[in-house]
């Protein structure tokens, strides 16, 4: 565990600047940041940064000033370690002394060639040329302000330039810079140091054979690695061949960069190991006559095909519950947010091929999870013109295992979902209430919950809509409303008592669908109840009636019904004789009370209370029931089998929130994204959208810092990487690690300067007490 404890510098301020579209103080009381001392260059308008000849006058601040406040408020230092100073040395360079930016293909005025790249002044870009932002296009208004770049004279939004870097043309002062200028400047300084090449065979680039014994420099940082330190410069030539696979990986790299490899006929890519751990070799276009004839004939290894150059699929011929199935299983969604996707597809009598469709179905997959649309228990993809063979293929309907069985199996790492294939009937229920459905394909092929396995060409087990309650609660037509779900509410139904769950923790989620509720109608669905033997499910008839019956867990008694959802009826009168009715509607629960009871129910579920209502007539006491609303301290248990990056500690039940980002970091072929930010612990409770702004400042910090080892740390197998931070008052740490194991030595200095004023700035945000967050990041290959 690295203790950061150094003093926060004003490289630090300016490097990750407060200064955005406000006053600087302003912006620091109001995100609850500490006041730091203000900075002459951030009290500068955007605007008037350019002078009457359209010339750039940056670095104007007078330097006994900057002094002066450097000196105020200065906080108590701690000497470091030499390992965690911020020390100046180059670091290690990379390909070609300055990498090429996709970024600045916008050439609206003439930037400095990358040699001269903040050493001379720019040309500054009018701000009467510049209506939009010259990265990602957000129109300039009022609030949303320009800002030049003070290293290619371009303009930008406050995200896209907010970064700081020191220029020559202005006396060796940080000044402004945007996001791609800050990624050639940091290559360039990093490039200034020794270029001298080492790799696994201890050739060097110009193919000379050198001696191992070098200069203490020049020999590796880490013993457990002799022949392989950090390289000082990347050259073109493949080094060891490594343990994840993509792009430039493979044995005569022949793999394009496309997003999608699957030809319009033929099978895609098949990737084939040569022996040699980590040596791949690729077949494109094989025969799928021989594949076939190889599966059937027992073969023990499964197929992997290759669907683009982060994207598996792994495929075999298995028997599951005495069914002959395709076992076909995605690799690399994990990489984009999306949880691997398994499909059991049962066999045909006369299967003559691959089930292609369902690679196409990945890539679908693959490219939503990028803009952010990510499948999730009970969620649900669907195709316009059907699927494996037949128009009334819809899609699939995903589901997390439960009491499955899965032996035999070979699952992915978690999380994953199994993907259950849905008829064109089925997509209203699969669409607004999916629990119905999942439960009814349970009861089709007598598992339970449901199937794992799907069956093509089988008969809907739905039809028309017109019959059920739900036409009532959602609508079916367009789909502007539906039964509100919260997350872990759930229903226990008893002989003479029934009882409604709900998770302290979901209280916001409970209240958002209350406010939107009829105040005469209160109705819920409910989620799968784990805890229950048995669960009430709805049974369409040929006739179109919706009838109820139960499924259960084989040879268990029933003790505890399930049921998928709940209704409050404030529609009895006080004359009819009954201090409430509840009766079993479909596979829900119908409770009729009066107004005065739902006045009382409605505000004890706003206070987080528990409540009790009594149904029956006033004069059969014994034949009385009883609803419980109950309220619980503990939710069921989620993100099951995730483990840390860092050292294997289990995220189980610990709340995390997916992260989808607009810019990408990328470098030597190679893209790290963030995709997941874990809290581990938080001493007090506020909005977890309270933290955002820090969590996206220390995810640019690491991934920056990283950018220049993107490709050797995808060789040596680190494709996914944690970062874990605390803070508090007294100290601010981080530890990063890859493989259950920290990061080598080698990247800490690199980590150090990036991450460091991150987060000592981080750890003086007033009111948040203790603070421990873990963050996920995945490296690929650049298919975009």
């Amino acid at each position: 565990m690295r203790q950061a404890v150094a003093t926060m510098s004003m490289w630090g301020e300016r490097h990750f600047g407060y200064s955005t579209l406000r006053n600087t103080t302003d912006m620091l009381a109001e995100e609850q940041w500490p006041q730091m001392p203000r900075l002459k260059e951030d009290c500068v308008i955007e605007e008037k940064e350019v002078e009457e000849d359209g010339t750039a006058v940056p670095g104007v601040e007078d330097s006994r000033c900057e002094r002066g406040l450097e000196e105020q408020g200065k906080p108590t230092i701690s000497k470091l370690p030499l390992a965690h100073r911020l020390e100046k040395e180059a670091a290690p360079s990379v390909t070609g002394g300055t990498s090429k930016s996709p970024d600045n293909d916008q050439q609206a005025a003439p930037a400095p060639p990358g040699s001269s790249l903040g050493e001379v002044a720019p040309v500054w870009v009018p701000d009467s040329q510049a209506p939009t932002c010259m990265k990602c296009g957000a129109k300039f208004t009022f609030t949303k302000r320009r800002h030049h770049c003070r290293a290619c004279g371009k303009v930008f939004c406050v995200v896209c330039c907010d970064l700081r870097c020191t220029l020559t043309h202005l006396d060796g002062k940080e000044g402004r810079v945007c996001v791609s200028c800050h990624s050639t400047l940091v290559n360039k300084a990093l490039c200034r140091g020794q270029r001298k090449v080492w790799f696994t065979d201890n050739i060097l680039p110009n193919n000379d054979a050198t001696d191992t014994g070098g200069t203490p420099s020049q020999r590796p940082a880490d013993p457990s690695q002799p022949n392989r330190p950090l390289p000082l410069g990347m050259g073109e030539q493949e080094v060891d061949p490594p343990s994840g696979w993509g792009v430039g990986d493979v044995v005569g790299n022949p793999i394009s960069s496309s997003a999608n490899l699957i030809p319009v006929d033929g099978l895609p890519p098949i990737l084939t190991s040569t022996g040699v751990k980590g040596d791949y070799t690729v077949e494109e276009r094989p025969s799928e006559t021989s594949l076939l004839t190889e599966l059937e004939g027992g073969r023990a290894d499964p197929l992997v095909f290759v669907l683009n150059a982060n994207l598996l699929a792994i495929v075999k011929l298995i028997n599951y519950v005495n069914r002959r199935c395709w076992y076909v299983m995605s690799k690399g969604m994990h990489a984009v947010g999306q949880a691997e996707v398994v499909v059991l597809l049962q066999c045909l009598p006369d299967e003559k091929g691959f089930p292609r469709d369902i690679f196409s179905h990945f890539i679908q997959l693959y490219q939503d999870a990028l803009t952010g649309k990510v499948l999730s228990h009970l969620g649900h993809s669907l195709v316009d013109r059907g699927l494996l063979g037949s128009k009334e293929h819809a899609g699939f309907l995903y589901i997390q295992p439960t009491f499955q069985s899965m032996e035999g199996l070979p699952l992915p790492s978690q999380p994953f979902l199994f993907g259950l294939l849905i008829q064109r009937a089925e997509t209203p229920w699969a669409r607004s209430f999916p629990l119905r459905l999942m439960l009814r394909l349970g009861a089709e092929y007598r598992f339970y919950p449901c199937p794992l396995f799907s069956v093509r060409f089988r008969k809907p087990l739905f039809g028309d809509t017109s019959q059920t309650i739900m036409r009532l609660l959602v609508d079916f037509r367009f789909y502007r409303y539906t039964l509100p779900v919260v997350t872990g509410l759930m229903v226990d139904m008893e002989a003479r008592s029934t009882c409604i769950k709900i998770p302290r923790a979901r209280h916001n989620e409970l209240m958002k669908a209350l406010n939107k509720s009829n105040e005469h109608v209160l109705a819920m669905g409910a989620c799968f109840n784990e805890h229950a033997d048995s669960h009430l499910i709805c049974v369409q008839t040929d006739s179109g009636q919706y009838q109820t019956q139960a499924i259960s867990i084989h040879n268990k008694p029933r003790r505890v019904t399930g049921s998928c959802f709940f209704v409050f009826s404030g529609a009895l009168k006080l004359s009819s004789g009954y201090l409430a009715k509840s009766s079993i509607v479909e596979d829900g629960l119908m409770v009729q009370i009066t107004m005065e009871t739902m006045v009382e129910l409605r505000r004890s579920l706003r206070e987080m209370k528990d409540f009790t209502i009594t149904c029956g007539k006033l004069d059969l006491l014994d034949s009385q029931e009883s609803v419980h609303l109950h309220w619980l301290d503990q939710e069921s248990h989620f993100n099951k089998g995730i483990t840390s990056p860092i050292d294997g500690k289990s995220m189980e039940s610990i709340t995390s929130i997916k992260r989808f980002q607009r810019l990408e970091y990328k470098a030597n072929g190679k893209v790290i994204r963030w995709t997941e930010v874990f809290f581990l612990q938080r001493e007090m409770q506020p909005s977890l959208s309270n933290y955002t702004r820090l969590t996206e400042r220390l995810a640019r910090a690491f991934c920056l810092a990283l950018c220049p080892y993107l490709k050797l740390l995808k060789e040596d197998g680190m494709v996914k990487l944690g970062l874990r931070i605390i803070l508090d008052s007294q100290q601010a740490d981080y530890l990063a690690g890859s493989n259950g194991q920290p990061l080598p030595s080698q990247y800490l200095q690199t980590m150090d300067s990036s991450l460091i004023p991150v987060i000592q700035a981080g750890s003086h945000q007033k009111g948040d007490g203790h603070l421990e967050m873990e963050l996920v990041f995945y490296i690929q290959e650049n298919i975009t």
